[in-house]
């Protein structure tokens, strides 16, 4: 007789993952690299405070991951000092240009269905491409923190940066993989294509020993000019007149006067109780009202034991469909479901207890694809964020602030001050995570490492839930009973089925915790 067989569901990593966190009694910083964190902590060490290590460590990753984020992006952070009563939001979030005209972005009349459920732009103009840059103000919202809450020389933050733009890119396979995922738009941008596909194709790693390093053309260069002019240089010095140039030769619209009034802006954290602590969410046009929705309807869920059961799981599921269909509603549908959105998370905490929690990113994996050939800045493609539908509540006009996913959390403690730093990266799915991750470690008292490694769930919209196959038959049957579609997917480096949160606490006793997320294979948390 045949023999009946049915192929299970292909595994791509068919192993156990398990990432150590950082324990001590000083200062941590935990980010999406490694190295990055390092170079947070050697500020520290150095005197620095949560702000300088933060900044040092977000014009690392500018260095280490053009994937993520960059000097050419926008971001959110929140920041509490040990003694503070609230934490400050720094919104340095997507501003469109003024030059930006909406009847530049034609629609074919057909669905982008590829990456973004989202209506086609001729060209994909708004995708990649001179056009779909927004005003990169990452560099004005460092600038403000580091002017308000920062102790050493910029010079000296920025010296970390500077020696890893130096180094270059690691050319190891991670490298290989996330840039070999935008190769076929990278390739149609002259200094791009230069840069990251030499001969064509992406950078390998070698078959055996260690992996080199690949110039980034004239980064390194302009982090050294950041340090001798000041950050404004970015804006209206040498750097911004290269910026302004390159864009103009290449037909941008964002202009010499855009950069020269970019400012990043302070504002009150958003204050939220929750279960004996206060969380101080991120002010501005980010997921804190959606967050704000979850945590209302979680208020009452059932937190007993040492872990969630199904119930707990089937009211989040719920509970999160509900908050993005209300979410949507109000923006009439007009927000991406960017499939590769990629962003970065850093936690900080000093010696002292002062927290940033900061979330940078270029929109898209490589932004815009477009790197400026003065300066090597890779530049965002924030216009992707707009509805190119002309008339919809998010629509593409000059000057106007869209709605990002981005959700950095403050958490203040039972005693007063800062006691845990969390955020996320993954577009859409940073929302879910964060809440998670929070209640993983603050309701439920799990340690961050086991944390970190326990399987999560995701909503990123109304109409169903993504489950990590690692969870119980009985979780994922609660909640397909409460009826929401389940898929059960891997927890894998590609694709990226899930958000990558880090997150710090700070004990009762002062040790410090921190970790980052268990599948990105360079991240770490680093203590001093």
């Amino acid at each position: 007789m045949a023999l009946d067989f049915t192929p299970s569901p292909h595994t791509t990593q068919h192993w156990v993952l398990a990432k150590p966190a950082a324990r001590g009694r000083r200062g941590m910083v935990a980010a999406q690299c490694k190295a990055a964190a390092e170079a947070g902590v050697a500020i520290l060490d150095a005197g620095g405070s949560a702000a300088d290590a933060a900044v040092a460590t977000a014009f690392a990753l500018a260095t280490l991951e053009p994937w993520n984020s960059g000097i050419g992006g926008i971001g959110f952070a929140q920041h509490m000092a040990a003694g503070a009563a609230r934490a400050e939001t720094f919104d340095f979030g997507p501003v469109a240009p003024r030059g930006l005209d909406p009847s530049a972005f034609p629609l074919t009349g057909r669905m982008k269905l590829d990456l973004f459920a989202w209506p086609e732009v001729e060209g994909d103009r708004n995708i990649h491409g001179p056009l779909s840059f927004c005003i990169p103000s990452a560099v004005a919202g460092y600038a403000l923190l580091h002017e308000r809450h920062g102790r050493l020389p910029i010079a000296e933050v920025l010296a970390p940066a500077v020696a890893l733009a130096k180094r270059g890119l690691p050319q190891d396979w991670f490298t290989t993989l996330k840039i070999a995922s935008s190769a076929a738009v990278l390739r149609l941008y002259p200094e791009s294509a230069r840069i990251y596909l030499p001969n064509g194709l992406p950078p390998v790693p070698p078959y055996q020993g260690t992996p080199g390093f690949l110039s980034q053309g004239n980064l390194a260069a302009t982090l050294e000019r950041l340090q001798r002019a000041g950050l404004r240089d970015f804006y209206e010095g040498e750097i911004a007149a290269a910026i302004a140039a390159d864009v103009r030769e290449m037909g941008g619209v964002l202009s010499a006067a855009d950069l020269a009034g970019c400012r990043a802006r302070v504002l009150p954290a958003v204050e939220v109780p929750w279960r004996g602590r206060r969380l101080m969410l991120s002010n501005g046009l980010t997921a804190t009202p959606t967050l704000r929705r979850v945590l209302e309807g979680m208020a009452d869920a059932p937190f007993g034991g040492t872990e969630p059961g199904p119930a707990w799981y089937a009211r989040l599921a719920r509970v999160m469909r509900a908050a993005y269909a209300e979410r949507l509603a109000g923006l009439g549908e007009s927000e991406p479901r960017a499939a590769e959105s990629c962003t970065t998370h850093l936690s900080v905490v000093d010696a002292e207890g002062s927290m940033v929690a900061m979330t940078t990113t270029l929109l898209s994996s490589m932004g815009s694809r477009v790197v400026l050939p003065r300066t090597g800045v890779l530049m965002n493609n924030g216009v992707m964020w707009f509805d190119p539908r002309p008339g919809t509540p998010n629509a593409i006009a000059p000057g106007r602030r869209p709605l990002t996913n981005m959700c950095p959390v403050i958490a203040a403690g039972e005693r007063g001050g800062p006691e845990i730093a969390c955020g996320a990266s993954g577009g859409r799915r940073i929302m879910a995570s964060v809440f998670q991750m929070l209640s993983l470690v603050a309701d439920f008292g799990m340690d961050p490492e086991r944390a970190a490694h326990h399987p999560r769930i995701d909503v990123s919209g109304p109409d169903g839930v993504t489950a990590d196959r690692r969870l119980p038959r009985a979780v994922v049957e609660a909640i397909a009973a409460d009826g929401a579609p389940v898929e059960s997917v891997e927890h894998a480096v590609l694709p990226v089925n899930f958000a990558c949160p880090n997150l710090i606490q700070v004990r009762a006793d002062g040790e410090r915790v921190g970790i980052s997320d268990a599948i990105s294979p360079w991240s770490a948390a680093v203590a001093q």
